[in-house]
């Protein structure tokens, strides 16, 4: 299994049926940094 950190995130997110919003909330982060995390966007 050669997955990026993103993809990982994204279809483990998937596999318990959850959105990026339900993932965000249970986090404690906005969903926004969900959508970066799985797209692997990056801040410099």
């Amino acid at each position: 299994m050669n997955q990026t950190i993103g993809g990982r995130i994204s279809a483990l997110r998937k596999r318990d049926g959850l959105t990026q919003e339900e993932l965000a909330a249970q986090m404690g982060v906005s969903p926004q940094a969900v959508s970066k995390w799985e797209n692997e966007v990056s801040q410099s």
